[in-house]
């Protein structure tokens, strides 16, 4: 593959800024309406499902935080530890090395 003139990137013809996607980086912080739109989601949920995230931030655990306060099933489907695994969360931890969107679904379904 070859990665010639991405070290040439333009900036915005508007502003003159950095040109990325809208999506947030790792380190980067979530903007205050997005996060509120996630709570409010989650509170509309009937559960929560987290698929190939350890966890590790803020930015993201803090959706499961809420989940298992407010009393909702939380399922995490990854590969390695999670920050779920060193908190005190009642949560579905699958292993995504060996486990399928159908298995999350069959062990959702077994869940009182």
């Amino acid at each position: 593959a070859s990665f010639e003139g991405f070290d040439s990137i333009l900036p915005c013809s508007a502003c003159g800024g950095i040109v990325k996607p809208a999506v947030t980086f790792f380190g980067d912080i979530v903007p205050k309406d997005r996060v509120n739109r996630c709570f409010e989601a989650l509170e509309a949920a009937d559960g929560l499902l987290c698929v190939g995230t350890s966890l590790a931030v803020f930015s993201a655990f803090r959706f499961v935080r809420r989940a298992c306060g407010d009393g909702l099933p939380v399922c995490v489907l990854n590969r390695g530890p999670t920050r779920c695994d060193a908190e005190d969360l009642d949560v579905l931890k699958i292993n995504a090395g060996t486990a399928t969107l159908a298995d999350v679904a069959r062990s959702l379904s077994a869940t009182p």
